[in-house]
């Protein structure tokens, strides 16, 4: 799945050092503006406990987590839909990803500097959510004039967009993100085709410092990041970024022992690279075998068939049918040949919507 999550912020939020913490990357991160001029892109491992689960139950030669992308894009600052900073670059590299996390800082630091000289993350977001809106105007207003001529010499699929164009230029003048209007499927297919920034899916990640991480809840900028995505119809992960920084480097059981000294049941990368990965509408199915056990990612909503091309294009082609058994079926069988007798093990024609949790076993012929 070619999908991927960008990272975006203003300037000393904190992306880089949650990027090198993602991808153990070590992108460059300074305390100044636009560090990372190019975007960075790492490969991150989906945490997933049903993987080690099916490792238990089948004991493979081998294990493959599942993988997906995220783009480190810097530093948005105030006037960048104008140019500013390193602006419309920026804005390009968003418009390539499939959905944005947001990183808002929400802790206080006198050794780094803001921006803007104050902490306020609502102030913060709102100046990239603005210029993104800016920029989605900008290129509605270049489409319109275009579309508005032909509308007007009654060319029905020209007056269907231009409705379409009409609402989303009346929502960003009211300064509100494409994602806020409600469109009919078909609407839909116009809207994608705009490539709209504010169109994308938004995840807000708070960024807080190492003592507020155990009670990230009392943190008053955290609860205002909070209220603010409850209206955006957004998640809201909390980080410390720079002990996520620290964990990567340690290995599972030093990092489980860090963790409980601070108080906290779970990495805030965890929950971000699962939030992230059902942002992006994907899902995961399994293989599981003696040879190799190992987790697919897929997005929902595809057909069996589709899910087996993920394998290999001749599965897709060959394609008979799926042997299917949920994961939580499988586990409470406790073998392969267990749920077999138990009738949990499906076969699965091409119409199948594979769901989240499969485990499956592929029949082709080519």
């Amino acid at each position: 799945m070619a999908l991927t999550a960008g990272i975006v912020g203003l300037p000393n939020v904190g992306k880089s050092t949650l990027f090198n913490a993602i991808t153990k990357a070590g992108a460059e991160a300074a305390n100044y503006p636009f560090c990372t001029i190019d975007p960075n892109v790492g490969i991150v491992e989906v945490p997933d406990h049903r993987l080690q689960k099916l490792t238990e139950l089948v004991q493979p030669k081998k294990t493959v987590p599942t993988a997906f992308e995220f783009t480190d894009i810097a530093g948005i600052v105030k006037g960048a839909s104008k140019g500013e900073g390193l602006g419309n670059k920026f804005l390009s590299h968003i418009r390539q990803v499939d959905a944005i996390c947001h990183v808002v800082r929400c802790f206080a630091s006198e050794d780094i500097t803001h921006v803007s000289g104050k902490v306020d993350p609502i102030d913060d977001i709102e100046t990239i959510n603005l210029e993104l809106i800016l920029a989605d105007l900008e290129s509605i207003e270049k489409r319109i004039g275009r579309v508005e001529k032909l509308a007007k010499q009654k060319d029905k699929e020209a007056m269907f967009e231009y409705e379409i164009l009409a609402q989303l230029k009346e929502a960003f003048e009211a300064d509100k993100p494409a994602r806020s209007i409600e469109f009919t499927e078909e609407q839909m297919k116009i809207v994608k085709g705009l490539h709209l920034l504010t169109s994308k899916s938004v995840l807000y990640v708070a960024n807080v410092s190492e003592d507020e991480i155990a009670d990230a809840d009392s943190n008053e900028y955290v609860q205002k990041v909070k209220e603010y995505a409850e209206k955006d119809n957004a998640e809201v992960i909390v980080v410390c970024a720079k002990i996520e920084e620290e964990i990567a480097e340690l290995d599972e059981e030093e990092k489980a022992m860090f963790l409980e000294e601070l108080g906290i049941e779970e990495s805030g990368l965890d929950q971000l690279i699962r939030a992230a990965y059902k942002l992006l509408g994907l899902a995961t199915y399994f293989t599981a075998g003696v040879q190799e056990v190992r987790a697919w990612t897929f997005k929902l909503g595809m057909k069996a068939p589709q899910c087996a091309g993920i394998i290999h294009t001749d599965f897709e082609k060959g394609f008979i049918r799926a042997e299917t058994v949920s994961y939580d079926d499988l586990l409470a069988a406790g073998s392969m040949v267990a749920a077999r007798e138990a009738g949990k093990v499906r076969l699965e024609g091409k119409e199948y919507l594979v769901k989240d949790g499969d485990v499956m076993h592929f029949r082709f012929n080519v």
